[in-house]
Order: structure tokens, then C-alpha cells, then sequence
């Protein structure tokens, strides 16, 4: 017999070692062409007092690398939309990048 009950197992395994932080991207576009600028910031939901770190991106090749070392999953429609905005609105939220308060600190997200 078990100590813990059967579904204990379970729902251990899928819970995160660490609290994760729900929040958004928010990316503007400064200017045109191969050097428009971009600025990224992580918006935390729910977290007051915490100030984000815009990151700025040079061209839109620096954008698609920053976003892909934050950990932006590129195969979500939300984020080929968000990105398809960026091109014609000039701004846009990527919507739920979860991450843990180390990876939101790792990546440079906010300050310290």
C-alpha cells in the first residue's frame, strides 16, 4: 500500500519546481526598415511594485532573436499575429509567456 494517495503522483509531476508569473510581452516599433528599433518590455499581471526593463531590439532580425531567447514559442497563432501587428500597427502584446521569477530576472526583464 501507498503512503499518498494515487493522483498524488500525478499532480506533483505536473506542477512547476518553481512558481511561475503570469504577465505579456509588449512590443513598439520605433521607425522603419532594417533599423527601426523595437522595445520590449514584460508586463507582470498582478504583481505591483515591480518595474519591467525595456529591451530594445535594433531591426527586426535583433527582434526575432530576443523574443527567441526569452522563450517565445513562434508556432502560437497568437504570436504570428502579434508579430504581424508590430509590421502594421506598430505595437502588440504577445499574451502568456509564462516564466519563473529567475527567468524573468535571467532574461533582464526587470529591474533590479
Amino acid at each position: 500500500m501507498s503512503a499518498h494517495p494515487p493522483a498524488s503522483g500525478v499532480a506533483a509531476r505536473r506542477a512547476p519546481a518553481h512558481p511561475q508569473t503570469r504577465g505579456f510581452l509588449h512590443i513598439d516599433r520605433h521607425g522603419a526598415g532594417p533599423l527601426a528599433i523595437y522595445v520590449v518590455t514584460y508586463q507582470r499581471v498582478n504583481h505591483g511594485g515591480i518595474r519591467a526593463k525595456p529591451i530594445e531590439a535594433v531591426g527586426a532580425e535583433a527582434l526575432l532573436e530576443l523574443l527567441e531567447r526569452i522563450g517565445v514559442d513562434f508556432h502560437l497563432c497568437e504570436v504570428r499575429g502579434a508579430l504581424e501587428d508590430i509590421l502594421r500597427l506598430g505595437s502588440a502584446n504577445i499574451p502568456d509567456p509564462w516564466l519563473t521569477d529567475e527567468e524573468i530576472l535571467e532574461k533582464g526583464l526587470v529591474e533590479t
